[in-house]
């Protein structure tokens, strides 16, 4: 067990990742920050994201202080909305319960929002330099293939079989290159398709290697036909701007801005008349639009229609109209985003009013 540790530790020291925006520091914010952003969203997809926001927020405080909309339009593409929302939510508790000190102790930071075992162990880690366990995705499957753990590793027989690994193999001292490098080596060696064991550094005690295990292992998630949903975006324009309408607090786009959405069973004209105030001119659709979640595609129908003057209902908090140009860098789901950018792109047809 030590062995491993000890040739990680030397392993990521040479050949890790040193670089990137979140390391070569000691400040829990920020480490906090970028673990938040790394949930389930690959490194280069983050970076940019996490340099944009870290310059408007700075700090626990400046976060703590800012609206939710202005979070949610720093993480605008990034997916994952919720992490947001907790991440807003968790630096008020901070301020109101740790008097704006990121709290140190592992169950304190696990008790904030949106953080759970893993996730707070690698910040102590960091952070603090603590001698605690995680196990994220990629080191699941480090640990999956090197000790020939087989099961798919979402069940909690296997979880808590990889739990018991991940303790075990502590190390003493080198917590930071030890935890970097279990992520490290995840993420550019023991990869999901194509890994380079021949450049694994725990090859010669790698199981799975042994063994010819390596593409079977982790065991997959047992497969079901992914759910598709269908809804129908009502696209109101009146010239050049466009109608927004912010979503409720919770769910997946929970607090951005999107397009009014029509039931299967309605009409745009009367969803215009009776929940917007609108008379307008249906114009022909435009191309359906997939979106893929991780549970379920969303197949979106974006229905233009055409405004003969702005409803009333803009002066509702909930509502907005916005020039297409502005509404694009507003809090929007990713293709409402992309819708926008079309409707951009093309010569504004001749209204119709």
């Amino acid at each position: 067990m030590q062995d491993f540790s000890t040739r990680l530790i030397v392993w990521q020291k040479v050949h890790g990742r040193h670089d990137l925006p979140w390391q070569n520091t000691r400040d829990p914010y920020a480490i906090w920050v970028s673990e938040i952003m790394l949930q389930q969203t690959q490194v280069a997809a983050v970076i940019g994201y996490y340099q944009k926001f870290m310059q408007r927020f700075p700090t626990v405080a400046s976060l703590a202080a800012a609206s939710q909309e202005e979070v949610l339009q720093y993480w605008s593409g990034l997916g994952y909305y919720s992490r947001a929302r907790n991440l807003h939510k968790a630096a008020g508790i901070i301020m109101e319960e740790h008097a704006g000190d990121f709290p140190q102790d592992v169950e304190a930071i696990q008790a904030l929002p949106g953080i759970g075992r893993s996730t707070a162990a690698a910040i102590a880690s960091f952070a603090f330099d603590q001698v605690k366990a995680i196990l994220d995705g990629n080191v699941k499957r480090v640990f999956a293939r090197h000790f020939l753990v087989e099961g798919w590793p979402g069940l909690p027989k296997v979880e808590n079989k990889l739990w018991l690994l991940a303790e075990a193999l502590l190390p003493e001292t080198d917590m930071v290159a030890y935890t970097q490098g279990l992520m490290d080596l995840g993420a550019t060696l023991c990869t999901r398709s194509k890994p380079k064991c021949m450049s694994c550094p725990l090859q010669h005690s790698c199981a799975a290697f042994a063994q010819g295990k390596v593409a079977s292992l982790p065991t997959s998630k047992p497969r079901k036909a992914t759910p598709e949903k269908h809804t129908t975006m009502l696209i109101v324009r009146s010239g050049n701007e466009v109608m927004l309408e912010k979503r409720a607090s919770t769910g997946i786009w929970g607090g951005l801005w999107s397009f009014p959405e029509m039931m299967a069973d309605e009409s745009p004209e009367t969803v215009s008349k009776c929940r917007l105030g609108l008379e307008v001119e249906v114009a022909p659709p435009l191309a359906l639009l997939t979106h893929a979640f991780t549970h379920f595609k969303l197949h979106i129908s974006p229905q233009p229609v055409w405004a003969a003057a702005k409803s009333l209902q803009a002066a509702e908090p909930n509502y907005i109209w916005l020039d297409i140009e502005d509404a694009i860098g507003a809090a929007l789901p990713t293709p409402v985003r992309k819708i926008l950018l079309d409707l951009k792109s093309k010569k504004q047809p001749e209204l119709p009013f």
